[in-house]
C-alpha cells in the first residue's frame, strides 16, 4: 500500500509519541532493584534541580540516619538487622553499625568508608561530640571515643541504661539533636543531654515526636508523627511543662498544618493498611501520609530564596519527599504545600524509601534511602501487607542502601571545608555563615574549645554584629563556654530584634539564680516593657515573668492577659509560671472591678486558675474558694458559675473524694443545686462530707461513666477550653458567628464515630441541630479538621461534650478514635452533612458482598 508523502511526518510523530510515552506502572507486579543509575531515571523532581548519587551499596548499606562531621565527613548510621525477612527473624543480631563515608577526591561522590562502631544491636541514633559520638542503641546511650583520630572507636562506655524503653524501632527514642541552646534533643523523648564543665548531664524535657527532629534558625525544635507530617514548639524547651497544676494545650507539639495529602507517581499497593477504602485511590497510590517522618529544615542559600526555611518530610510508604512552606502568623508557626498535586521529588521505583536527610556544608539537601521493599517493622505487618510483600517479591534483596543530594541545575561540587583546622577566630566569624550547619557546627566546635580568649570577639558580634543570626549563635556560643555577662544580657534585653531580646529574657533568668541583685534590673525592665510589649515579645515575657516576686508577676499578669488574653499560648505562657501563685492570681481576679464583667477569654482563665487551685489540694486555699462563691453577692455571677463549675469538675477525681469536710452541709451545696445541672451538682457534691453525708463514688452520668471516662471527663474539659470553646462557648451553648451549640445537640450524642470523624477531618456547609438550621454568617462556613490533635486528647473532648450542658452519651475510647482515623484514611476534605450521614449509614450497613 502506497501512502501519501504527507503524512510521513505525521506518522513519525506518532510513532515517536508511541516510543516515548510511558506505559502505566502495574502496582502488582514484583518491583526488582535497580541500579543506582536505573533509579536516578525513576525520580521526577521539582523544576530547577536535579538530584545526583552520592554513594550507594556495598559503601553504604540499610542508612536510616546521616550527618556532618566539622571536616564533610558523613556520618552514616546503618541498622542492617532491620527486617531481613518477613518476620523480622534475627533483628537481635548485632550487625548494626557506624559508618564514616569520605569524598576523598573532592567530585562530590563519597569514595571511602570507615567503620567506626560496629556490632551493633539496632542502632538509633547518633550525636557528635569532641572526639566521638553519642549512639543510642539497644534501647541504651553510649558515650564513644575515638582516642587517636583514625575514626575508629576506641572506647565506648555506656551513659544512659534508660535512654529508651521501647524497643520497636518505629516507637524508639532517636535524634540527638545538637540545638542551639547546647543540648542534645531526641524524638520519642523525654530527656535531654549536654556537657557541663566536662561532665555529662542528663535532664528532662517534653516528649517530642517519633522519628527525626531538626531545628529552624530560632532553635525552636520541629518534628512529626507518622500520620501527621509537621509538628514544632513555638516556645523554648521546659516552659510550658513548670506548672504540674496546669497541663498546657498549645505551644509545644503544635500542628503546623492538616494537610496529609500526598501525590506519589506510582502504585503503592504494598502498604500497612492499603486494604482499607480511602487509603489508596483508583490507580492504587497513597493519598496520605501513613509513614511520615525525618522533617528537615532548609537553612541554607543554595537553592532559591523562597526555599529557605523550609521544611522537608520524607514519606518512604509513598517514595516521595514532601516540601512545606512555613510562615510566622503571629506567635503561631503554619505551614503549606506550595505545590499541590506534585511533590518535591518522587520516584517510580517502589524501592525508594527516604527516611532521612540532613542539610550539607555545601548547602545541599541530602536524602538517606534506604532502598528496600520492606520498611514495615514485624510488629506491625498485617496480613494484606505480607500478602503484597511476598507477591511483589519485595523482602529480598537487603543491605542495599543510597545516599542522595538534591542540588540547582548545573551545580558543581567542591571540597568540603576543614572546619576543625581553622583557628578559634575563624569560627567566631563562621557563626554569621549564610548556611545553618556552618554557624551550628562553628558553635558546638568553639564551645567545645573553650578558648576564653574569644569572649571579647564574640561579645563584640553579639553588640554590633549586622548578621542577626551570628549575633544569636555568638550569645550562646557564651552560654555554651559559660562566659555570659549580666551586663551583656541586661542591655542585650532592649535589643530592636525582637529575637534577640527574647533570647536574653531567656538568658537572664539563668543568670539571676548565679547573680540574684540583678533580679531589680530584670523586675523594672518586665514592668515597663510589658504595657507595649508586641505579641512576640509579651510571649517571652509571660514565661519570664515566674522569676519576679509574686505581687509583681500578678501585675504583669494583668497587664498582658488584658493586651493579648485571647491568645491560648499567652494564657499558657501565664499559667506555666504560676505555680503555686495561682490561688493569689484567682483572688485578684476574683475582686478586681475590671472582672464584674465576663468575656470567653476571662472565663478561661479563671477556670484555668481555679482547676489548679483544686488540683494543688491546699485544703485551706479550696475552703477559701468556697467562701467567696458562699459571700457573693450575686449568686448567679458568671464567677459563681465558673467556680462551681470548676470545684463539679475536679471533684471526679477518685482522690478528691470528701476532700472537704464540714460540720454541717455548706451553702456551696444549695448554690450547686441551683444554678447547676443535677448530674454536675451531684459531682460537686461527692467532694464535701458532713454529718449525716458522706459521698461515695458516683456515675457522671446515667450511661454510668467508670473512673477512667470519668478522668477522661476532666481532662476533656481542659481540652476543650483550649481548643473549642472560642468556637462553641465555655458554656456549649454556640458562639455567634463562630461555632454552633455542642448542648442538646444529637450530633454531639447520637453516634460517636459520626462525630470522631468531625473532628478529624472537619465539617462545612449547613447544619440542623434540634429542629435549627445553622449556617454562615450565623456560624463560620467551615469548622477546621482538628488532625493533629492526638487520639487521646480527642476521646477526652468527647466524652467531656457528651456528658456536659445536660448531654448524656456514651464515653469515647481513644481507640475508636484510631480506629476511625485509620478506617477512614483518605479523607483530606471536611464533610458536609448530607454526605457524613450517608457515610455513617455506609459503615452501619454495608452493602452485601
Amino acid at each position: 500500500m502506497n501512502l501519501p508523502r504527507s503524512l510521513f511526518p505525521f506518522l513519525a510523530l506518532v510513532w515517536l509519541f508511541a516510543c516515548t510515552a510511558e506505559s502505566p506502572i502495574d502496582g502488582n507486579t514484583p518491583s526488582p532493584p535497580k541500579s543506582p543509575q536505573e533509579a536516578l531515571k525513576t525520580f521526577q523532581i521539582e523544576q530547577g534541580f536535579e538530584i545526583q548519587l552520592v554513594v550507594s551499596e556495598p559503601l553504604v548499606q540499610d542508612p536510616i540516619f546521616i550527618t556532618f562531621d566539622e571536616d564533610g565527613r558523613l556520618w552514616v548510621i546503618e541498622m542492617r538487622s532491620f527486617m531481613p525477612d518477613i518476620d523480622g527473624e534475627g533483628e537481635k543480631l548485632p550487625l548494626g553499625r557506624i559508618n564514616v563515608l569520605e569524598d576523598t577526591n573532592g567530585n562530590g561522590q563519597m569514595d571511602k568508608s570507615t567503620i567506626y562502631l560496629d556490632s551493633l544491636i539496632m542502632p538509633r541514633a547518633l550525636g557528635l561530640i569532641k572526639g566521638g559520638a553519642l549512639v543510642a542503641e539497644n534501647n541504651a546511650l553510649w558515650i564513644t571515643y575515638d582516642d587517636n583520630g583514625d575514626l575508629i572507636a576506641d572506647r565506648k562506655e555506656l551513659f544512659d541504661s534508660t535512654y529508651a524503653a521501647n524497643g520497636i524501632p518505629e516507637h524508639s527514642d532517636n535524634g540527638l539533636l545538637r540545638n542551639i541552646d547546647n543540648w542534645y534533643y531526641s524524638a520519642k523523648s523525654k530527656l535531654r543531654y549536654r556537657q557541663v564543665k566536662g561532665e555529662w548531664i542528663r535532664d528532662s524535657t517534653e516528649a517530642r515526636g517519633q522519628y527525626g527532629i531538626s531545628q529552624d534558625d530560632q532553635g525552636r525544635l520541629i518534628y512529626n508523627y507518622n500520620w501527621s507530617q509537621l509538628h514544632g514548639d513555638l516556645v523554648p524547651p521546659n516552659y510550658l511543662g513548670r506548672n504540674p497544676n496546669h497541663t498546657s494545650s498549645s505551644g509545644i507539639d503544635h500542628g503546623l498544618t492538616i494537610d496529609r495529602r500526598i501525590y506519589p507517581i506510582r502504585p503503592t499497593l504494598a502498604v500497612n493498611r492499603g486494604y482499607i477504602p480511602g487509603t489508596l485511590d483508583e490507580e492504587g497510590r497513597l493519598l496520605e501520609f501513613t509513614a511520615a517522618c525525618s522533617p528537615t529544615v532548609f537553612r541554607s542559600n543554595l537553592f532559591p530564596e523562597e526555599y529557605y526555611g523550609n521544611v522537608f518530610v520524607c514519606e518512604p510508604a509513598g517514595n516521595l519527599v514532601k516540601r512545606n512552606v512555613v510562615k510566622e502568623a503571629g506567635i503561631i508557626l503554619e505551614a503549606f504545600d506550595p505545590n499541590p498535586g506534585r511533590e518535591f521529588l518522587a520516584s517510580k521505583d517502589e524501592r525508594f524509601r527516604p527516611v532521612h536527610m540532613a542539610v550539607g556544608p555545601d548547602g545541599a539537601l541530602y536524602v538517606a534511602d534506604m532502598y528496600r521493599g520492606l520498611i514495615q517493622h514485624g510488629s506491625y505487618v498485617t496480613p494484606y501487607l505480607r500478602e503484597q510483600t511476598l507477591k511483589k517479591d519485595l523482602v529480598l534483596p537487603i543491605h542495599m542502601g543510597r545516599i542522595w543530594r538534591i542540588v540547582p541545575k548545573k551545580w558543581k561540587p567542591s571540597a568540603f571545608p576543614q572546619l576543625s583546622q581553622e583557628s578559634s577566630e575563624d569560627l567566631v566569624q563562621r557563626l554569621q555563615h549564610p548556611i545553618g550547619w556552618h554557624r551550628d557546627m562553628a558553635q558546638r566546635l568553639l564551645v567545645e574549645r573553650q578558648d576564653r580568649s574569644l569572649v571579647p570577639a564574640l561579645e563584640i558580634m553579639v553588640k554590633d554584629g549586622t548578621n542577626e543570626l551570628g549575633r544569636l549563635h555568638a550569645l550562646w556560643t557564651l552560654e555554651g563556654m559559660e562566659m555570659l555577662s549580666s551586663d551583656l544580657l541586661l542591655w542585650l534585653m532592649s535589643d530592636p530584634s525582637t529575637l534577640l531580646a527574647n533570647h536574653a529574657l531567656r538568658l537572664v533568668e539563668l543568670k539571676i539564680l548565679e547573680e540574684p541583685e540583678i533580679l531589680e534590673n530584670f523586675h523594672v525592665f518586665l514592668m515597663n516593657e510589658a504595657p507595649k510589649a508586641s505579641r512576640k515579645r509579651a510571649l517571652q515575657l509571660a514565661l519570664s515573668a515566674s522569676i519576679l516576686p509574686e505581687a509583681s508577676q500578678i501585675t504583669l499578669t494583668e497587664i498582658l492577659f488584658e493586651k493579648y488574653g485571647e491568645e491560648l499560648l499567652i494564657r499558657d505562657a501565664l499559667m506555666s509560671g504560676l505555680q503555686d501563685r495561682e490561688f493569689s492570681m484567682a483572688r485578684e481576679l476574683w475582686n478586681n472591678d475590671n472582672w464584674e464583667k465576663g468575656s470567653p477569654e476571662k472565663e478561661i482563665l479563671l477556670e484555668m486558675l481555679l482547676s489548679a487551685v483544686i488540683r494543688k489540694k491546699n485544703i485551706q486555699e479550696i475552703r477559701e474558694l468556697v467562701q467567696w462563691v458562699e459571700k457573693s453577692k450575686d449568686n448567679e455571677d458568671w464567677k459563681v458559675n465558673i467556680a462551681l463549675n470548676s470545684l463539679a469538675i475536679q471533684a471526679v477525681e477518685n482522690q478528691n473524694l470528701g476532700l472537704l469536710e464540714y460540720p454541717r452541709k455548706p451553702l456551696i451545696i444549695d448554690l450547686a443545686e441551683k444554678n447547676l445541672s443535677d448530674n454536675k451538682a451531684e459531682m460537686l457534691k461527692r467532694m464535701f462530707q458532713w454529718p449525716g453525708y458522706s459521698p461515695t463514688n458516683l456515675m457522671a452520668s446515667s450511661v454510668s461513666l467508670d473512673e477512667i471516662a470519668l478522668k477522661q471527663f476532666a481532662q476533656g474539659r481542659q481540652k476543650y477550653l483550649a481548643s473549642c470553646a472560642g468556637c462553641h462557648g465555655s458554656d456549649g451553648k454556640g458562639v455567634n458567628r463562630m461555632g454552633p451549640p455542642l448542648a442538646g445537640s444529637e450530633w454531639v450524642t447520637d453516634n460517636e464515630t459520626r462525630l470522631a470523624l468531625i473532628i478529624l477531618h472537619g465539617m462545612e456547609g449547613p447544619l440542623e441541630i434540634a429542629g435549627k438550621t445553622y449556617d454562615a454568617p450565623e456560624i463560620l462556613p467551615v469548622m477546621p479538621s482538628h488532625s493533629t490533635m492526638d487520639d487521646g486528647n480527642i476521646a477526652a473532648i468527647l466524652t467531656y461534650i457528651r456528658n456536659e450542658w445536660g448531654n448524656q452519651a456514651g464515653p469515647v475510647s481513644g481507640r475508636l478514635v484510631g480506629t476511625t482515623r485509620h478506617t477512614n484514611q483518605g479523607r483530606v476534605y471536611p464533610w458536609t452533612a448530607g454526605e457524613l450521614n450517608e457515610h455513617i449509614k455506609r459503615i452501619e450497613n454495608p452493602a452485601p458482598q
